[in-house]
């Protein structure tokens, strides 16, 4: 495996665990977009209509697993599989409107009574893109808990998991005084041309997309929040080669040990307060850190994707991205030669897409 070769394509400028000082001006905006957050966040709780109210049985160790999703049906069976199987105590979800059988799916799953499920009809743009519906639930269910906040396309791996469970993995940050955990959201990708895949309802998603980009990845820290802005990989690659700086950002701050003072600014990519930002430091970091596997790319892709298109609701300037979605439409092949088989997380770590934790050391749970 080159490992040596992929680590020194991955690059970084200016990446460091320390973030830099700011001003006092500065550091006042900051404060104030923090309290403009969290005043939307305790709005929004009267736009989420509940469906089912499990959240009297969330126990004070328990995992949070909170979802804003819209049509995931084909996606939900498998992502709740995943995350029960890793020790989540309990999801906290909002259905933004579903017409594709998602709802139903959750209603049904909900009867387990390990999930908790609110529907909402507004604009997911103007809700910051789910931020104040997810946001209130980690403000009024997550305060001191492990929140683990993700889209359904997004599955969390990270070395050792075959052996230590998200409890035993929080357990461990808990005994490194570490409060989050932050992945590299990676894109897998099939062969062939986009879309052209078959899938089996429920199946685990990488055994359709088996593929991804080891390589060439950039980061480089944002000001004033200090937040990692990490870029890079297959969707980079094949509809940003034009406009690299239109490419999506692949770092994201998922795991937290939740404080209800604290505020997504941009998805889970960015935090306030600003230090939180600086628990992960990107591939080949220090900092302990998992993967994302996305995927996105299953063979519902073309169609999700037309939907999207005429809804608008996924960018700030859905302009910018009709390229993006023109070049989807034409169902290209993401495969390469350069492209790596997905093996598992420990293959991910030796390619310094993550860092492994020390399960050896000292009050490691389950060492």
């Amino acid at each position: 495996m080159p490992g040596a070769g992929i680590r020194a394509a991955i690059t970084s400028a200016d990446v460091t665990a320390a973030l830099p000082p700011i001003s006092v001006a500065a550091a006042y905006r900051l404060r104030l977009k923090r309290r403009r957050c969290l005043w939307r966040a305790f709005r929004a709780r009267h736009h989420l209509q509940k469906v089912a109210d499990h959240t009297a049985r969330i126990r004070p160790e328990d995992i949070l697993v909170v979802v804003v999703l819209r049509n995931e049906v084909a996606r939900l069976p498998w992502f709740l599989r995943h995350y029960r199987a890793l020790g989540a105590g309990h999801f906290l979800i909002v259905d933004n409107g579903s017409d594709d059988g998602s709802l139903a799916l959750l209603q049904r799953e909900a009867q387990a009574g390990d999930i908790s499920l609110w529907t909402c009809a507004d604009s997911y743009r103007d809700s910051r893109f789910g931020l104040d519906w997810s946001g209130w639930l980690l403000m009024h269910y997550g305060h001191r808990h492990w929140c683990l906040t993700v889209d359904v396309d997004e599955l969390l791996v990270y070395p050792g998991m075959a052996e230590h469970d998200l409890p035993q993995l929080t357990a461990r940050l808990d005994a490194r005084g570490q409060a989050g955990f932050g992945a590299l959201m990676l894109d897998l990708f099939a062969k062939g041309a986009l879309g052209s895949q078959a899938q089996v309802p429920g199946q685990d998603p990488t055994e359709v997309l088996g593929w991804f980009d080891p390589a060439p990845y950039r980061a480089t820290r944002q000001a004033p929040q200090g937040n990692l802005w990490l870029q890079g990989g297959t969707r980079d690659r094949v509809f940003f080669g034009d406009a690299p700086e239109h490419a999506p950002t692949l770092n994201k701050l998922p795991l937290m040990r939740w404080h209800w003072r604290y505020a997504y600014t941009n998805s889970t990519h960015a935090l306030l307060p600003r230090a939180l930002n600086a628990l992960y430091d990107g591939p080949g970091g220090d900092a302990p850190s998992g993967v994302l596997l996305h995927t996105k790319f299953l063979p519902d892709v073309l169609a999700t994707s037309a939907r999207e298109r005429q809804r608008r609701q996924h960018f700030h300037d859905p302009e910018l991205f009709q390229p993006y979605y023109d070049h989807l439409a034409s169902a290209p092949d993401l495969w390469h030669p350069q492209a790596l088989r997905y093996q598992g997380p420990e293959q991910l770590a030796t390619l310094g897409l993550c860092t492994a934790l020390d399960w050896a050391a000292p009050g490691a749970a389950g060492a």
